[in-house]
């Protein structure tokens, strides 16, 4: 198979698997939001000593409530905050409220419950958090593509701009398929600009192989996508031994992880796999196709 037609159909993957899910949004399968975008109650006890957050996440479950995030509040340790999705009215809230209790007396006997508070909170990660991470990515691809150009080119700055738009896409796309799977909280702004640099790393390394072979004499007969094919395969085992090193850590993460960790881990496990797929499949094919436009308009 010639390697344009490779870089089209790997293109046209990617393509599908966003196109899945723009329809999954489109019918009201869109991203799962969790407590930290879409807001909820949120209850405090003083447990009367350091407590275990797997307890009330185990308690929690067991009334019923799948959707909770379970934190430590002041320095002591001693403090237990839960935030679940809003019930509805003061009844449902003070069954629920004395139904946790319950399940968590018996392990906390020491447990405050006549000064335990139920409030409503808004979302965390609102609209401000939200636009300023879609702003951080934006001035990371304009910096990079800046950045790119001056100390390579400019197909090379926007073939790897190119690149890494893809990768937050695809992230953002498994997210939704994945709806079942994991929600969508604060941590996930986090793993997307985790991989925004990573993914940056792997195709920089490629395209310096690309301009080290672009000089080489014994390349100078051959076109631009046969000098692709040759750095993309000399920089296969370092794509691969990095690769592998990382999966392996936030796999395991994932796998014995909590899950808050689960939630963090899961999108840069896609954001790893779509960065290496783009950056050995993608971005020097569309550099390649770039130089081809430029050198025929030239002409």
């Amino acid at each position: 198979m010639k390697s344009k037609n490779r870089a089209l159909i790997c293109i046209g993957i990617s393509v599908a698997v966003m196109l899945v899910a723009l329809i999954l949004t489109l019918c009201g399968l869109g991203i799962n939001f969790g407590l930290d975008f879409a807001g909820g109650l949120s209850i405090q006890y003083e447990m009367g000593q350091p407590f275990e957050q797997a307890d009330v996440e185990e308690a929690l479950r067991s009334i019923g409530l799948s959707e909770h995030a379970v934190s430590t509040v002041g320095q002591e340790g001693t403090t237990m905050q839960a935030r679940i999705p809003s019930l509805g009215d003061d009844t449902e809230i003070q069954q629920m409220q004395s139904q946790l209790e319950t399940a968590l007396i018996e392990t906390y006997p020491n447990m405050d419950v006549s000064n335990a508070t139920a409030s409503y909170v808004g979302p965390i990660a609102g609209r401000t958090l939200v636009k300023n991470a879609i702003l951080s990515v934006l001035l990371a691809a304009a910096l990079m593509l800046i950045y790119i150009a001056f100390r390579f080119d400019f197909s090379s700055g926007l073939a790897a701009v190119i690149g890494l738009l893809h990768d937050v896409l695809i992230m953002l796309s498994f997210m939704v398929i994945l709806r079942n799977v994991i929600q969508m909280n604060s941590s996930f702004i986090a793993a997307m600009l985790t991989i925004v640099g990573y993914s940056i790393n792997n195709t920089i390394v490629i395209f310096d192989r690309i301009r080290e072979n672009n000089k080489k004499p014994a390349y100078a007969g051959l076109s631009r996508v046969e000098v692709v094919d040759i750095s993309v395969r000399e920089s296969l085992g370092r794509t691969i031994n990095t690769t592998l090193t990382t999966l392996v850590t936030i796999v395991t993460l994932y796998v014995l992880g909590v899950s808050a960790i689960r939630e963090f881990s899961l999108p840069i496990i896609v954001g790893i796999v779509a960065g290496v797929y783009s950056a050995n499949l993608i971005n020097g094919y569309v550099w390649a196709f770039l130089e081809e436009r430029r050198g025929k308009g030239k002409a």
